[in-house]
């Protein structure tokens, strides 16, 4: 079943401006709901459908989120988020279709105040804790923000960038995680105890605006539904992840990441598990948090599980069964390397945040070594040659995936570079083989191209990785008047290593041993670290930006 995109249900918010900045309906992917679970109303608010369905499926003591301090019953968490819900409708004054800039680390409060701002059929635009002034104000002055809720340990960047209103005013800014101060969202919240009522609004109302991590630079607003919010916990995580009431969830992805929004909140809501949410996690201290609270799913980025591979035998981690990789491409070193420490089969996956959260993996029995996987149940995909053709097996080219979920980019032209014929294209060179399994090679503009060679730069990385002195590396094209593109390898070497002339040379060898010789790093540069966004993905614009 298809999606006409221009037939919109009437919508549940006063405030238009979201339906306004949609991009235009011949511009919109194609949307599927091709499986019984993506049947829903067109009258829906998806916070409402997970907090206060909890309560009618009998889970209010159970336990919904834990934090360094505070572990909150899905009864205490509905309640919480009912509060938070009244302060914004009633002692802000936000109408409904608001936005509602959000800003703190993970954390029970910060979790409650994005379900509240959705619950209140305003619009949450969560940004990640490491963002400046300078970032901050872009993502607020694009998505028109009326309101901000910010832990108080974080103000000093929204202080800098004075986010104002279309009048000119400065929004109301509420603070939270300082309950001694008199106008505290602590103090607002304890004025309120009654129930709040979601307004009624429209399955396709927009209720996220999620800002995409910068890999490339420029940062894009993605605007989500309240149905697909639904969607995403009833594809991959009941698929392919195979969520259960009992499960632990813990990881490190942000909450103002799709990616760790959806795993470390909305898919243990929708199941009735438990979620950790810890600030400021490291290798070690996740691998003690896993052991701590018996979590059973992990997320994290392939650069954590390479790390904690590395000290896992320290920890008790075995009530640990499922452990998801996304964020960046898995290297097969880093698989083997966390099956080698753990006995436990990773789960890759790819997703974006224009698709809001996975859409191809594959688990237990059906994964397969240097594959992401199949596409998840809802979702559908191919690979596309430049004139918009599907290929064979066999064939690099465009990722293109449909689903239930996909682009729309807040009042931004790059809608239609992403969306072709009804399909999303990730931005993804991937190939596909005679089974339907999918294999990523590299970003499409990470294709270095030297001599007339088209040379992925992932595969010189997983080369590269192979290497016992070589902790991280980033592997890009420079700009070569000869052969047009050189390959350059930016490499982080283990603790107690040294650079060298020699090791540079060695590591070049390396290379040429393990894949085709002409793909070897004819430039390699040794780094302290490599540039990275807050969700752990490599920004190699920067590293092919950076002077010679």
């Amino acid at each position: 079943m298809t999606d006409a995109s221009a037939a919109l249900a009437p919508s549940g918010y006063a405030d238009g401006f979201a339906r306004a900045n949609l991009p235009p309906p011949d511009a919109w992917p194609e949307f599927r709901f091709d499986l019984p679970e993506l049947q829903y109303p067109p009258r829906l608010n998806s916070v409402a459908e997970l907090l206060d369905a909890a309560t009618v499926r009998g889970w209010e003591a159970r336990t919904a989120l834990v934090g360094s301090r505070e572990r909150l019953t899905y009864a205490q968490l509905r309640a919480r988020v009912d509060r938070i819900a009244h302060v914004l409708r009633r002692d802000l004054g936000l109408a409904t279709g608001s936005r509602v800039l959000l800003r703190g680390a993970n954390c029970p409060m910060m979790a409650a105040c994005i379900l509240a701002v959705i619950k209140a059929g305003c619009i949450a635009v969560p940004s990640m804790p490491l963002l400046r002034a300078r970032e901050l104000g872009a993502i607020a002055g694009r998505a028109r923000v009326d309101a901000v809720l910010c832990a108080a340990s974080l103000r000093a960047d929204v202080d800098a960038m004075e986010p104002c209103a279309p009048s000119g005013s400065p929004v109301p800014l509420v603070l939270f995680d300082d309950a001694d101060a008199p106008d505290s969202l602590e103090a607002r919240m304890a004025a309120h105890g009654d129930a709040f009522h979601a307004p009624d609004t429209a399955a396709d109302d927009v209720c996220l605006i999620s800002f995409t991590s910068g890999t490339t630079g420029v940062p894009k607003g993605t605007m989500h539904f309240h149905r697909d919010l639904l969607a995403i916990c009833d594809c991959f995580p009941r698929h392919v992840l195979r969520s259960r009431m009992d499960d632990v969830f813990i990881g490190t992805p942000p909450l103002a990441f799709t990616f760790g929004l959806g795993g470390l909140l909305l898919f243990p809501l929708r199941v009735g598990a438990s979620a950790v949410l810890v600030e400021r996690l490291s290798p070690e201290s996740l691998l003690a948090a896993i052991q701590e609270h018996r979590a059973t799913v992990c997320f994290t980025a392939p650069t954590f599980y390479r790390q904690m591979s590395q000290l896992a035998s320290r920890f008790d981690l075995r009530s640990l069964s499922r452990s998801v990789s996304a964020g960046e491409a898995l290297p097969v070193a880093t698989r083997a390397a966390w099956k080698a420490a753990t006995n436990l089969d990773m789960i890759d996956g790819i997703g974006a945040t224009e698709m809001l959260h996975i859409f191809i993996s594959a688990a237990g029995s059906e994964a397969r070594a240097g594959a992401t996987g199949k596409p998840v149940p809802g979702y559908q995909a191919c690979i596309l040659d430049e004139d918009g053709l599907p290929v064979g097996p066999g064939v690099v080219g465009r990722l293109a995936v449909k689903g239930p979920t996909g682009c729309r980019y807040l009042d931004d032209p790059r809608q239609r570079n992403y969306v072709q014929d009804g399909w999303n294209i990730t931005g993804d060179a991937y190939e596909m083989d005679a089974d339907g399994y999918f294999y990523y090679r590299s970003r499409l503009d990470d294709m270095i191209i030297s001599a007339g060679y088209n040379i992925a730069g992932a595969e010189v990385e997983e080369a590269l990785l192979h290497h016992p002195a070589v902790a991280e590396c980033g592997v890009v094209g420079r700009p070569d008047e000869e052969r047009g593109q050189v390959v350059e390898a930016h490499v982080v070497l283990k603790p107690g290593v040294e650079a060298s002339s020699e090791l540079a040379a060695a590591l070049q060898e390396f290379v040429k041993a393990q894949i085709a010789p002409y793909k070897y790093p004819r430039v390699v540069r040794f780094r302290e670290q490599l540039p990275r966004t807050e969700t752990g993905k490599l920004q190699r614009f920067k590293l092919r930006t950076d002077a010679v």
